[in-house]
C-alpha cells in the first residue's frame, strides 16, 4: 500500500511539472504571437497618422520584442517561432525607416542655409532675429559673415547677394545697438576692417552675379 501511495505521489508530481511547463509554454507561445501580431497591426496604420504617436510606439515595440525574445528560452522546439520572431522584426525595421524619412525634418530652403552658412546653423530665421549678438561676440560674427562670403563669392547669384546685403544691413544694425554695451575699441576697429574688405566685393561680384543672370537670359 505504501508503495502504491509513493508511486502515486510521484506521478501526480510529474502530472503537474508537466502541467506547469506545459502552461509556460503556452504563456511563451501568447506572448510571440501578441508580438508578432502588434508588428501587423503597427504597418497596417497609415504611417501619417501614427507620426504624434511615433515614441510611444516605438516604446511599446521595444517593450514586447524584448518580452518576445525572452519567451523563446520557454518554447521546447523554438526554431520556427525564432524565424517568426525575426521575420516581424524585419518587417518593423522596414517600417521604420520609413517613419524615419517621414518624421525627419524638412530640408531648410536655399535662403535659410544661407542664412546657416553665414552666422551658423538656425541662429537667424524668418524673424530676423539679432538679439543673440552682443559686445563679446559680435567681431566673430562679423568675422564668420565676411569669410564665408569670401570663400562662396563665385557661387553666389544674384538673390544670393540680395539676401546678403540684407543680413549684413541688419547685423549692421545690430552693431549700432551693441555699441553703448561695451563693444572694446579693438573689436570696433577689427570690425571696420571686415566692413572695408566685404563692401566692394560685394558690389563687383553681385555686379558680375546680375551680368550672368542677363547673359543667360538672352540664350
Amino acid at each position: 500500500m505504501r508503495n502504491i501511495k509513493i508511486a502515486t505521489g510521484i506521478a501526480l508530481l510529474a502530472l503537474s511539472f508537466t502541467s506547469c511547463k506545459d502552461e509556460k509554454q503556452e504563456k511563451a507561445q501568447r506572448t510571440i504571437d501578441s508580438y508578432v501580431t502588434y508588428v501587423d497591426s503597427v504597418k497596417n496604420v497609415k504611417a501619417e497618422d501614427l507620426k504624434e504617436n511615433w515614441q510611444a510606439v516605438e516604446a511599446e515595440y521595444d517593450r514586447r520584442s524584448a518580452e518576445a525574445s525572452l519567451a523563446l528560452a520557454d518554447i521546447k522546439d523554438n526554431a520556427s517561432q525564432t524565424e517568426k520572431i525575426n521575420t516581424s522584426k524585419a518587417k518593423y525595421e522596414d517600417f521604420k525607416n520609413e517613419m524615419t524619412t517621414l518624421l525627419a525634418p524638412p530640408a531648410p530652403s536655399p535662403k535659410q542655409q544661407l542664412r546657416n552658412a553665414l552666422f551658423g546653423e538656425g541662429k537667424i530665421g524668418d524673424d530676423m532675429s539679432f538679439a543673440w549678438v552682443n559686445a563679446q561676440n559680435i567681431h566673430s560674427v562679423y568675422q564668420q559673415f565676411v569669410h564665408t562670403v569670401e570663400n562662396n563669392k563665385d557661387k553666389y547669384t544674384r538673390e544670393d547677394w540680395d539676401e546678403i546685403k540684407v543680413l549684413y544691413e541688419a547685423l549692421d544694425s545690430r552693431k549700432n545697438t551693441v555699441e553703448k554695451e561695451g563693444l572694446t575699441s579693438e573689436d570696433n576697429r577689427k570690425i571696420a576692417g571686415l566692413k572695408i574688405k566685404f563692401a566692394p566685393m560685394y558690389t563687383v561680384n553681385r555686379m558680375g552675379a546680375k551680368a550672368e543672370e542677363n547673359k543667360e537670359a538672352k540664350k
